[in-house]
């Protein structure tokens, strides 16, 4: 009898013919791509722990929210202490950023983060109880210019991932100040439509009626679709901030739509919140979100610091790519195949095997001892680059030969500096790409006047290191013994 995996979930394997989407390559492209860039913007790396105390979720993410009212994961462990399985990255980077006292250490923090979340829900497209998400949190600034260069931030991997088609919609739910007027005002205008709420839309009535304008179900988005607008109730410091914002994104050149009910599923938010969305992912469209909530740090009895922050998933990132047709990477295919015929053979090839690898040249090496051709067909399927066979007369010549997988060619190299050279080969590709840039014509004389005074400075540097290094010879010189 076999196990099946639980409903709900999914494995990532290095080569998914069946479901693209779950290929290791493609999922290692992505989290690579997400590091670069989070780096470039200042954001450094958060860990936490998979499971956290159930009341830190409770009191952050809100007991009416749908994720902890009706789909955590929540268990008792062996000391009788409720625990749940995170459903959002959010609140545990404030409770660790709380309990190491980071506010100490700096008076603004940027972070980012990688890794699963958990969610007990209905199974779909796009939506799974594990999945995995990016995100990202700013601590300590409250400026309209936070908040864009977070939105710039995940709306520039998109772009760099070659996502296509991406939306960006923006609004402001305000200050408390804001929202109490707003509140009212809101369930003024539902409560004629009441009965026709949805059932989940009556029990947000009374408790959190701005969820109600998220909804998803097709009565309750007929009749909030002529809701009043928050943003008629924003304060003066609120509508503001919101101003700057849209100021901000329209002098980066990123298109956004202003979208009246979007709130947020969660109870922390204020002021802006923001959503992407791609079009080809059906329903479940959106591929990231997230806003501000100044009030979440000192609600979880840390210091009163404002953040903002925001969540992308991984899945439905990797899956966007592929409907949209973008070019993705290649799986991995080692640069080097080693056949060795004979013992001595098979114990060269092996030190020969990890000189490659130190080198960064990615090798292998077939320890079966299966026939050639079969090994030849092995080669060819993980997609070698080059295949070598090395028998007794390529230890004698120290020379081996070099077969092209793709084109059959054959060239002729030392064995002893096979590691070094195929080092190099790797690299070229990057250097051509780079001579190309340099070659290109500046486009303004000021990237001209630029370079050329780097250029008349390495020559300076080098010209200075000649001089020392012609000292250091003639003080040698002189250290030898005179001729007669």
């Amino acid at each position: 009898m076999t196990i099946s995996i639980p409903p709900g979930v999914f494995d990532i394997i290095p080569l998914n013919t069946k479901e693209l989407w779950r290929s290791s390559h493609l999922w290692n492209f992505v989290e690579n791509k997400i590091r670069e860039v989070a780096l470039e913007y200042g954001y450094c790396e958060f860990r936490t722990p998979i499971f956290e105390r159930t009341e830190l979720f409770q009191r952050g993410v809100g007991e009416t929210s749908d994720i902890v009212s009706k789909e955590m994961y929540t268990f008792d462990d062996k000391g009788k202490r409720s625990m749940s399985l995170r459903p959002e990255g959010t609140a545990p980077v404030m409770r660790a950023f709380i309990e190491n006292q980071l506010h100490t250490q700096a008076p603004v923090h940027k972070f980012f983060y990688i890794g699963p979340m958990f969610r007990y829900d209905r199974p779909q497209a796009g939506r799974y109880r594990q999945h995995h998400q990016f995100g990202a949190e700013a601590i300590g600034n409250a400026s309209p210019e936070q908040d864009v260069e977070l939105i710039d931030m995940l709306y520039t991997l998109y772009n760099r991932l070659g996502l296509k088609n991406t939306t960006v919609y923006i609004n402001s739910i305000g200050d408390v100040e804001s929202r109490i007027a707003f509140r009212a005002a809101l369930q003024s205008f539902l409560r004629p439509h009441f009965d026709q709420l949805s059932d989940d839309s009556k029990t947000r009535f009374e408790s959190n009626p701005l969820r109600i304008l998220d909804s998803k179900d097709p009565q309750d988005r007929a009749i909030v679709a002529n809701a009043p607008s928050i943003l008629e109730h924003l304060n003066e410091s609120c509508l503001h901030h919101f101003e700057r914002v849209k100021h901000l994104l329209q002098a980066l050149k990123i298109p956004f739509q202003i979208n009246t009910n979007l709130v947020r599923g969660l109870d922390y938010y204020n002021k802006t919140v923001f959503e992407i969305v791609a079009g080809e992912l059906g329903a479940q469209n959106s591929i990231g979100g997230g806003g501000r909530y100044d009030g979440l740090m000192k609600m979880l009895g840390g210091p009163d610091l404002p953040a903002i922050g925001f969540g992308t998933g991984i899945e439905r990132i990797i899956q966007s790519m592929i409907k949209q047709e973008v070019v993705l990477p290649e799986p991995y295919k080692p640069t080097l195949f080693l056949i060795a015929l004979g013992d001595k053979a098979q114990d060269r090839c092996f030190t020969l095997l990890h000189d490659l690898r130190q080198q960064g040249v990615s090798a292998q090496m077939d320890f079966s001892g299966r026939k050639l051709n079969k090994v030849m067909q092995y080669a060819d399927q993980i997609g070698a680059t080059y295949v070598a066979i090395i028998g007794d007369n390529e230890l004698a010549n120290g020379q081996l030969e070099l077969k092209n997988m793709a084109s059959g060619e054959k060239v002729s190299a030392p064995l002893n500096h096979l590691p070094h050279l195929l080092y190099l080969e790797q690299r070229r590709s990057q250097f051509e790409s780079l001579t190309k840039e340099l070659d290109k014509p500046f486009e303004d004389t000021s990237e001209a006047l630029y370079f050329l005074h780097k250029l008349n400075s390495s020559v300076g540097q080098v010209s200075t290191s000649m001089q020392k290094l012609q000292s250091t010879i003639n003080e040698y010189q002189d250290l030898l013994p005179k001729k007669e």
